[in-house]
Parts: C-alpha cells; sequence; structure tokens
C-alpha cells in the first residue's frame, strides 16, 4: 500500500440538502491541505453539490464522481452519487424533501462505515423533524448509529481542546428527564466514557466528573434525592471497578468556579445542563463525537443553520474541527490498539503516564454545596 492509500478514508453526509452542510462541506475541503490528512469521500449527488458551487464562485472546489470504491482517487475529493435524480432544493427551507435526501446519504454513509470502506464518518447538520419516516424513527444521528451498529449503549460526547461533556440523556423532554436517570444508564456511560478517554483521547488515567441533577446537587435531599438514591452510588461503584470518577457536583458552581479544568471529562444528567456551557466555553470549535461505537463518527456542535442556508455566511470552524478530530482518534485508537499488542510498548506507555499523573484533590463536601 503506498502513502496516499494509507491516508483514512473519511465519509461526510450532506445534512439537509436546504441547509448549511454542503455549503461547509465545500468551504472546507477546497482546502488542498486536506488531501494531505485524508480522502474526502463525500456521500451526495454532484447535482446537490454544483447547485451550492455556483453560489460561491470565489471557491476553487473540484472533485470527481464515483458510485464504486474501487475507483476512489486518493489524490483528489470524491462524490459517491447517492443518487441521480433532479432534486429540487429550496436553501433555507424546512420541507420533506430536504429530510428525504439527508436519509439518504446518512444511510449510505453508514453502510459504509460498517463495512470497513471508510475509516471514519464526519455528519453535516441534519432537522430531527423532517427526517422522521415509516424505517427512521431517531431523534438524532447518535440513536440512530446506536441502532445500526447494535449497541446497548454510546454516548454523546462533546469534545473542544479546553473541555468534554457527555450525556446520560441527550433529546428528552425535560419533565421526562429524571424517570430517564437510572444507576443502569449512568454506569454504563461512566465505562464507556472511561474507555474512550483512554483509546481515543490518549489518557492513561482518565478523571471524570459527574453532575448532579438537581439544584445544588439536590442540597442532601432537600429539593430532590436522585443524588443520594441514584448518582452517589453509581459513582461508588465505578470507583470500586478502578474508574475515577467523582461527584455529584452542583452544575452552575462546577462550571463557573472553572472546576471542569481539573477532569478530563464531565458527565451532565442531560441536553442543556451540559450543552449550554459547552458552547459557551468551546468557542465556536466544538465537536460532537460519538463515543462506543467501533468505528468513528464526528460531527459540528451546531444545527442546519436555515436562517443563512445558501447566502454564504456558514462559519466552518466546527465543521473543520470535526474533521481533524476524527481524524486524530483515527490514529489516537490506532496507537493504543498497537500498543496494547506490543507489551514493550504498553510498558513504556505506563511508565510515561506514571511520570507525568499528578494527584488530583476533590473535596468531596464542597462538590454537593
Amino acid at each position: 500500500m503506498n502513502a496516499e492509500q494509507q491516508k483514512p478514508l473519511i465519509g461526510f453526509t450532506s445534512g439537509d440538502i436546504n441547509g448549511i452542510g454542503i455549503e461547509l462541506i465545500i468551504k472546507t475541503l477546497s482546502d488542498n491541505r486536506i488531501l494531505d490528512q485524508c480522502t474526502p469521500v463525500v456521500f451526495a449527488s454532484n447535482k446537490c453539490i454544483n447547485f451550492y458551487r455556483k453560489s460561491m464562485p470565489e471557491i476553487n472546489f473540484s472533485y470527481q464522481s464515483v458510485k464504486d470504491f474501487s475507483r476512489i482517487n486518493h489524490k483528489q475529493l470524491n462524490i459517491f452519487n447517492c443518487w441521480d435524480e433532479e432534486v429540487p432544493i429550496s436553501a433555507g427551507q424546512l420541507n420533506e424533501t430536504g429530510g428525504r435526501y439527508a436519509r439518504t446519504s446518512l444511510q449510505h454513509a453508514v453502510n459504509a462505515l460498517k463495512d470497513g470502506l471508510i475509516q471514519g464518518l464526519v455528519t453535516a447538520p441534519l432537522h430531527k423533524k423532517n427526517i422522521q419516516s415509516a424505517d427512521f424513527n431517531f431523534t438524532g444521528h447518535t440513536p440512530y448509529l446506536k441502532h445500526a451498529f447494535g449497541l446497548n449503549d454510546v454516548v454523546m460526547l462533546m469534545v473542544a481542546s479546553n473541555l468534554r461533556v457527555a450525556l446520560v440523556t441527550e433529546h428528552v423532554p425535560v419533565k421526562d428527564i429524571a424517570a430517564h436517570i437510572s444507576k443502569e444508564s449512568i454506569i454504563s456511560k461512566l465505562v464507556i466514557i472511561n474507555e474512550s478517554l483512554k483509546r481515543d483521547f490518549g489518557i492513561e488515567k482518565p478523571k471524570i466528573a459527574v453532575l448532579g441533577l438537581n439544584p445544588h446537587a439536590g442540597d442532601e435531599g432537600l429539593v430532590g434525592n436522585e443524588e443520594q438514591t441514584i448518582i452517589k452510588p453509581s459513582v461508588k461503584e465505578v470507583k470500586d471497578k478502578g474508574i475515577l470518577a467523582f461527584g455529584p457536583f452542583s452544575a452552575d458552581a462546577f462550571f463557573a468556579r472553572a472546576q471542569y479544568q481539573q477532569f478530563d471529562a464531565v458527565l451532565a444528567m442531560y441536553h442543556d445542563q451540559g450543552l449550554i456551557p459547552f458552547k459557551s466555553l468551546a468557542i465556536g470549535e466544538g465537536v460532537n463525537y460519538t463515543a462506543g461505537m467501533p468505528a468513528i463518527r464526528t460531527s459540528p456542535d451546531h444545527g442546519t443553520a436555515f436562517d443563512i442556508a445558501g447566502k454564504g455566511q456558514a462559519d466552518a470552524s466546527s465543521f473543520l474541527a470535526a474533521i481533524f478530530e476524527c481524524i486524530d482518534i483515527i490514529k489516537r485508537r490506532a496507537d493504543y490498539d498497537e500498543s496494547r499488542s506490543n507489551p514493550l510498548r504498553k510498558m513504556s506507555n505506563v511508565i510515561i503516564a506514571n511520570a507525568a499523573d499528578e494527584a488530583i484533590e476533590v473535596n468531596e463536601d464542597e462538590s454537593e454545596s
């Protein structure tokens, strides 16, 4: 295998074709330096790509069209045509057409990921309502990927250079959150996060903070007892298994005092509890990573942005970060797996980790205040 073929093949979904997904693909993949790092394969159609390319004449964007992976060109961007028919594009509009072709792109890309034809996948934003169909009843990428790979659990892990935030519950109505919080779900998430931090992020002894569900982490049962009956016992159980988990912490004080800087990841109980501080602190570079899968998938941390779709205004920072994070995780995972099969390298990694490891002091009383 030559050097070109050793680069990972990274797949890209179109997302909702009326949103900003294809614009982001054109903006990021028009930089030929990306080809030094990976071989991009976009699951869409030439016609959809050309529709948006015409609105950005200042961008030099070239590609080759393929329908067979044996025809992939490792020196060029590849468009894998998932459909040939003419599709009416209404940039900025939420309609059934946008959802249908977002679904088609995603299903083709995930099949390629499962079959090992691509080594990683970067998904452009879709809309959770219009993608629904008789054979697609999922609230987003994460539950669909869990189903497609036949997994018992996965974790939505938001990643930035200064913070990683995972969720116990994802797209659940606020009134139903407490019913979805259980020892089993928290323990499952912590086990997956711990393994992912080691294998995918190269952290030998990861430290994980766990947030409480209620204000002030329940105030010892005064404003809710989930911390006492569910979260604390979950933290203790995983600690007994050797996982360095701490908490529960009061969410507001935890972020206000920058305690997240002492940890390698934070497990939040619900969507807004974790994503509001994450998006505030990630400064446009946030990436959504699906931890716990045998394959690697990343995504930008924003939605379809119909209000600016087709206007050339979309900020590609998060999408570009998702591409580089996907490539980096592929490399780190390969290094981790190789080190586990090489006793000498494994011993070297342990010695380095022990030398660099610093003890963390956690005030358990403060974590509940």
